[in-house]
């Protein structure tokens, strides 16, 4: 009986330690793609008004696009 009650503890023990990986690496994914976001939205705010213009977008419309809320609009030019 003692052996099965250590294989059940080992095996509780490695799936919690792979769930808290788990969680580990979705929140590093995450932060990078909110900064890449951020990046982007940043960058896309630099640009003149002709230039947003020629890639299809108002700068009203450069957080939706970044956060993939394309408005139906913007379709026509993806």
């Amino acid at each position: 009986m003692n052996t099965i009650s250590q294989a059940a503890g080992r095996s509780l023990r490695s799936s919690s330690s792979g769930g808290f990986l788990r969680s580990l690496a979705n929140g590093a994914y995450a932060l990078f793609e909110r900064l890449e976001h951020r990046s982007a939205v940043k960058t896309l705010n630099e640009l003149d008004d002709r230039a947003l213009r020629d890639i299809g977008i108002t700068r009203s419309q450069i957080e939706d696009a970044v956060y993939g809320q394309v408005k139906a609009e913007l379709t026509r030019y993806l």
